[in-house]
């Protein structure tokens, strides 16, 4: 029972169940003084009804053990009332031991909230420092209105303005009081469903000028109503069109206590007692508005953390990418898990970025610390490394430019960062992959042996003066490629080493079988537990190249003759293909382009069809000088191939190849999309509460 519903009397119980000491309360209990209980049996105390239970205490007692009962208290004039009954065995070295016996009898309805000290204790003292660790509004809300029912009134309704609860702008009240609320957590100590039905939780309302209710939020004060009549219910409830009000505030008193912190009226609390009660008083709302005080610093904080929070994990979602790109060839999955729960943006990052030529860049990257600071310096980083994915350098060049950035940063304040690149290509099977300070790549291999990739070390972007290098890999079809960060594989209580050999013992030979998905939940079972982890994120790749059928390649002689021949070879490509609808674009651009090569080669060029997710045209030739599209004037006679790729293409570029350059295009294939195989709904938007 609560304190607040129930009258408690302490006995000292002798061996033989004589009566030794006796509470100052037994008047209001057993309606005998304690001279009247002390030495005698306590048997007498109980009706005859319940012998056997009170024998079964004693018992207990005897034994050294706690027992409770319910028996009947003999009562000095009306019907027998029913106590909670605890023995409790106390050990002393007295001859005559003292066991303690508790009894706990109901308070009627008429002497409910007349004890100031309980309604105080179980409102003030014990409930809210346990209330107060809560952060979620929500829930707090809720904790609050069980806290006033029973302890204070029969019923109570929490309204918070819809701005607050909304987070997304400052409150602000009307000068009559009037502004948009929402009630967040209603209790009753009744079990009528017509109190949920006549104030649901949830409901967003305005109350009307000139109510107790908009007076409240008006002047910041407490507003008592003694005595709510019949009439006034009935009236209510028309008003509101809510049948049920009228039975539920008929003959009540209603006190609305503000919410009231940092000068900001937040909302109110609405306690009501029914008639079977004492009505409020001045002493009730000065205990109530003691109450609402301090949870309504609980609730601003809640509130504070909740903003603060939305704000965060806003940033963090729209700084991690919103898709993941590859060939069709290979399947990715990721998974990001952030720091704990309070913290819950950081700095690690990844990509999966398709590239012409069924190529992919797979990134993974770790800036140092946590927070907001470290996120957006995450977002400047994976910015740049977009641009520069898509000016194709290779991977050591790439983090070399992310290196120059880091320092610029590192001028303002201290920052580093740690990163792996990796560009696969599904046409030839192979892998060049540079890191900067970070972890080496897991590769599971075809055969089922998995290895720590031996990529060239370098420091941190940021840190230090030495060079990153890129190191090519040849990749077998079917490989799994692992890319991750510190946190999955290091914390407080796992040295580093452990944690490298229980990812690489999850990626075994039977992971070459299992599906990516399932892999990477795997990769994160042990994670959730630990609530001192870093920041993770975790890419996983499955790697195959193109069908055979489905590049083909040429070399054409440096001849204007080059030209005819490459449009024959296509068209009979397309045709083979099943896309004869697009060999009039494909042989024109594709004219453009090897025309613009026989203008700077000087040896052979190379013709090369992917059929992927899209058509891509690349011509290869040994001259270094990259093509720019630039606009032509009316009397030029040349300067306008580039223009009519640009129109035909969906994008086109070029890119360095070795002592030469690769100038490409791209064409849509009808009926094909540019998702990845196999994504799952909201795999973009994957991050755990």
């Amino acid at each position: 029972m609560a304190d607040s519903s129930a009258r408690t009397l302490v006995l000292g119980i002798g061996r033989g169940g004589r009566v030794l000491q006796c509470g100052q309360n037994s008047s209001g209990v057993l309606g005998r003084s304690p001279e009247e209980i002390v030495g005698t049996d306590v048997t007498g105390l109980f009706t005859d009804e319940g012998k056997e239970a009170l024998a079964g205490l004693l018992d207990a007692l005897a034994d050294r053990h706690e027992r409770t009962a319910v028996l009947g208290l003999r009562a000095t004039d009306g019907p027998a009332p029913n106590a909670v009954v605890t023995v409790q065995p106390m050990h002393t070295t007295a001859g005559d031991p003292v066991d303690l016996m508790m009894i706990r009898v109901a308070v009627t309805d008429l002497e409910r909230f007349t004890d100031p000290a309980l309604m105080r204790r179980a409102m003030l003292d014990d409930a809210l420092v346990r209330i107060g660790a809560t952060l979620d509004l929500d829930q707090m809300a809720r904790e609050l209105a069980d806290v006033v029912v029973p302890h204070f009134c029969n019923s109570a309704g929490v309204l918070i303005q819809e701005a607050i609860v909304a987070a997304d702008e400052q409150p602000s009240i009307a000068a009559d009081g009037t502004t948009v609320l929402r009630r967040v957590a209603l209790a009753s100590d009744e079990s009528d469903p017509r109190w949920n039905a006549a104030f649901p939780t949830g409901e967003v309302l305005t109350y009307p000028p000139d109510t107790p209710y908009t007076r409240c939020m008006a002047t910041g004060e407490p507003v008592l109503v003694p005595h709510l009549d019949g009439k006034v219910a009935k009236r209510t409830a028309r008003l509101w069109r809510r049948k049920p009000v009228a039975r539920l505030l008929a003959d009540t008193s209603m006190v609305v206590l503000p919410l009231i912190a940092r000068g900001t009226t937040l909302g109110f609390v609405v306690c009501t007692r029914n008639s079977a009660h004492r009505a409020f008083d001045a002493y009730d709302v000065e205990l109530g508005m003691e109450f609402a005080a301090r949870a309504a610093l609980y609730i601003d904080n809640a509130r504070h953390y909740s903003r603060e929070r939305a704000t965060a994990l806003t940033l963090q979602r729209s700084m991690l990418p919103t898709g993941l790109t590859a060939p069709s060839s290979v399947a990715v999955r990721h998974r990001y898990l952030p720091g704990n729960q309070l913290i819950e943006v950081g700095g690690d990052w990844y990509e999966s970025i398709a590239l012409p030529g069924g190529r992919v860049a797979l990134i993974v990257g770790d800036v140092a610390g946590h927070g907001v600071r470290a996120a957006v310096t995450m977002g400047r980083l994976r910015t740049a490394l977009r641009t520069i994915v898509n000016l194709e350098l290779s991977p050591a060049d790439g983090l070399q430019q992310l290196d120059a950035l880091m320092r610029e940063i590192g001028e303002r304040e201290p920052a580093f960062a740690t990163c792996v690149y990796a560009v696969y290509d599904a046409t030839d099977g192979t892998c060049e992959i540079a890191s900067a300070g970070h972890l080496p790549p897991l590769l599971l291999r075809p055969n089922g042996t998995s290895e720590f990739l031996d990529v060239p070390p370098a420091p941190p972007l940021g840190v230090g003066e030495g060079m990153i290098e890129t190191r090519t890999f040849t990749i077998g079809d079917g490989s799994v490629l692992v890319l991750y960060t510190d946190g999955l594989v290091e914390n407080r209580g796992q040295d580093i080493d452990d944690g490298l050999s229980r990812l690489q013992g999850l990626f075994g030979a039977d992971a070459l079988f299992r599906p990516l998905e399932e892999l990477a939940k795997a990769t994160l079972d042990s994670a959730y537990a630990d609530h001192d982890r870093d920041d993770i994120a975790v890419l996983i790749a499955r790697l195959r190249r193109l069908p055979a059928g489905h590049v083909v390649s040429w070399r054409l002689p440096a001849l204007p003759s080059a030209v005819r021949e490459a449009r024959v070879r296509v068209r009979e490509t397309l045709e083979r293909w099943d896309c004869a609808e697009l060999s009039f674009s494909t042989e024109l651009a594709v004219s453009e382009l090897v025309t613009n090569a026989l203008r700077y080669a000087s040896g052979d060029i190379e013709l090369r069809l992917l059929r992927d997710r899209t058509l891509v045209c690349e011509v290869r030739d040994d001259s270094d000088a990259l093509p720019r599209a630039r606009q032509a004037a009316d009397d030029d006679e040349g300067g306008r191939g580039l223009q009519v790729v640009h129109r035909l293409a969906k994008r086109w570029g070029a890119r360095p190849s070795g002592d030469g350059k690769v100038v490409w295009c791209e064409l849509e294939l009808p009926g094909q999309e540019d998702d990845v195989d196999g994504a799952w709904p909201g795999e973009a938007h994957h991050l755990p509460a």
